[in-house]
């Protein structure tokens, strides 16, 4: 692990690099700095865990949003300033990709023993792409056997709590200490027992189901926003595991438990990509997914990464798992359903992710005057990617400047990406070249849902939406663009967002309507020489654009709030007040005050 690096020794750092009188010397010289830069970051990266502890024992929910959006940036921030001053320092950088092997191979022997030589190696390439602007080239994860000086390597991340007989509340009490909180609980054995009697109740639906033989609980603290989690599993004796997920919110009068999280499908939610990134107050962020991995295992691995803040090793793993499933024989194909006015997507059927790039120009159904470019669209899901995401709008993997090879796609779709990308596409021999690339956890589209859905499904589903849009809402989040089209269903029946290029800020919206004139009343409404997005109300449940009457139905009953001015008029007030809002991240059935 690494120690903070004082700001003298990277100038020091850098002072070696100008110095150095030949590429030999500045290839140490530079593999050095880069390292101290790196050093840099990790250190700064690390303090954000104690920080979002901090923020939730002091209940100052704005520090928590603010620690996560700052943790998000930091990486791309150190790249940006550092990449042009090592160029600056060593010109020949920027074109000789023989210096980069001989630098590579230098800096690999100076991180292999270390922990985070994952992270480390994956910088040195980010600022390599910055640098020569070329190829970003993805490295594999991997976990080798650790050597004496890999300790940390084979450390474990979790804490094994026996149980002898049957589970008391003194267990409990442990498992709920672990966070090691500075503020007290307002009544810990009061909180030990009723999580006792709430799992006793869900032990009593399976009567003969065994007892469990020990509680693993991560060494460590979960935060995101106002909230923290003690996250662990329950073990049998023949090695199946069950999750516990212990959700705390913070008070004047001390922490409390709120509620128990012991399904696979809330853990999905709670764990989701589609929330703020968790900080966890472990270094140990290898163990840390795999323990996650083996209570989420439909859940691919590099979703876990980016979950915990480690968005680099997730998209390295990503990027692995997507490889894997591609040479399998499958090949990329468009996807399937309505194609997108902006972005032209692709998958094959057993690929865990969807892909796309932007269009150089949009289908002619685009309805939004003058097409802002690629880059304008680009930047949107980026900044989706550096927000809190309310649980209901997928994140977005981002990856520039990247090569895959051409057997991995159909010849029709490259034949397309050609024809519409070509600004952010090249073909050629053996490759694929992509400017950017866009990655997420793939969804079914909610007009495909609704085709094989009931009744009962679709009102659930309806209603999901109407919970989707609302918490984009309370996130300063409006799309424009409310088409059902824009939204999907993931594994567990919870709607997302997943279409980013008519986003807007809601506090920029102009909320208008032509509720109160009469009928038949002539003229133009005076909003309509008004500049900028003006949206309605009540034209949402016709811009869904649902297609059969009995979805539009659900729409009004379950939603009729959102088809109000007053609704929205509330939300932006709340939002220009500063108010931070409470989300909906686990179901009220799990909170403990409900069944006790």
């Amino acid at each position: 692990m690494v120690d903070d690096v004082n700001p003298f020794e990277l100038m020091q750092a850098y002072d070696r690099l100008a110095a150095a009188g030949s590429d030999a010397e500045r290839i140490v010289a530079a593999a050095a700095l880069i390292l101290a830069i790196f050093d840099d970051f990790y250190g700064r990266f690390r303090q954000y865990s104690a920080k979002a502890k901090q923020a939730f024992e002091l209940m100052d929910p704005h520090a928590a949003i603010n620690i996560s959006k700052e943790r998000l940036g930091l990486y791309t921030r150190y790249i940006a300033h550092h990449g042009p001053r090592i160029g600056a320092r060593f010109p020949a950088l920027c074109s000789e990709s023989s210096l980069w092997a001989d630098l590579d191979r230098l800096f690999v022997a100076m991180i292999v023993d270390r922990y985070e030589a994952d992270i480390a190696f994956s910088f040195a390439h980010s600022v390599r792409r910055n640098i020569t602007h070329g190829l970003w080239k993805p490295v594999a994860y991997s976990f080798p056997p650790p050597s004496k000086l890999r300790a940390l390597s084979i450390a474990s991340a979790h804490r094994r709590l026996p149980i002898h007989g049957r589970i008391d509340d003194d267990l409990l009490c442990a498992a709920l200490q672990i966070p090691d909180f500075s503020v007290p609980y307002r009544d810990i054995k009061g909180d030990a027992r009723k999580i006792r009697q709430r799992i006793e109740q869900l032990l009593d639906q399976a009567p003969n189901a065994p007892t469990p033989i020990a509680l693993d609980v991560v060494e460590a603290g979960f935060f995101r926003d106002r909230s923290a989690f003690v996250v662990g599993r329950w073990v049998f004796a023949d090695e199946q595991v069950l999750p516990l997920v212990v959700a705390l919110l913070n008070s004047p009068e001390g922490i409390y438990a709120d509620a128990v999280v012991n399904s696979v499908a809330d853990m999905h939610d709670l764990f989701s990509s589609t929330l703020a990134n968790l900080h966890v107050t472990t270094e140990l962020y290898y163990q840390t997914c795999v323990f996650l991995f083996s209570l989420m295992p439909r859940r691919p691995l590099g979703e876990h990464y980016s979950t915990i803040g480690y968005n680099h090793v997730g998209k390295v793993a990503i990027l692995n798992e997507i490889s894997a499933q591609v040479n399998t024989g499958k090949r990329f194909r468009r996807s399937p359903g309505v194609p997108g006015t902006v972005a032209l997507g692709f998958t094959f059927s057993s690929c865990a992710y969807h892909l796309k790039v932007i269009r150089d120009q949009p289908t002619k159904s685009y309805k939004w005057g003058a097409f802002p470019g690629v880059a304008a669209v680009t930047e949107k899901y980026r900044v989706v990617h550096e927000i809190n995401r309310a649980g209901s709008m997928l994140d977005n993997v981002m990856y520039f400047n990247l090569r895959l090879d051409r057997n991995m796609f159909d010849p029709t779709l490259l034949d397309e990406l050609r024809s519409e990308a070509a600004g952010s596409v090249q073909v050629v021999e053996d490759g694929v070249f992509l400017r950017s690339l866009i990655v997420q956890l793939k969804i079914i589209p909610l007009p495909v849902y609704l085709e094989g859905a009931d009744e009962s499904e679709t009102r659930a589903v309806i209603a999901r939406l109407g919970h989707c849009i609302r918490n984009n809402a309370a996130t300063d989040i409006f799309n424009k663009d409310l088409d059902s089209r824009n939204y999907g269903v993931g594994r567990y029946g919870r709607v997302f967002l997943f279409d980013y290029d008519a986003v807007e800020k809601l506090t920029e919206v102009k909320i208008r309507t032509n509720a109160d004139r009469e009928p038949g009343e002539d003229g133009v409404p005076s909003w309509f020489f008004e500049e900028g997005v003006i949206f309605l109300p009540e034209e949402l449940e016709h811009g869904m654009q649902f297609k059969n009457d009995f979805a539009r139905r659900c729409f009004r009953l379950e939603n009729a709030d959102l088809l109000t001015v007053g609704y929205w008029l509330d939300v932006q007030q709340k939002l220009q007040r500063g108010e931070v809002p409470a989300l909906r991240v686990y179901p009220d059935s799990a909170k403990l005050n409900d069944a006790l």
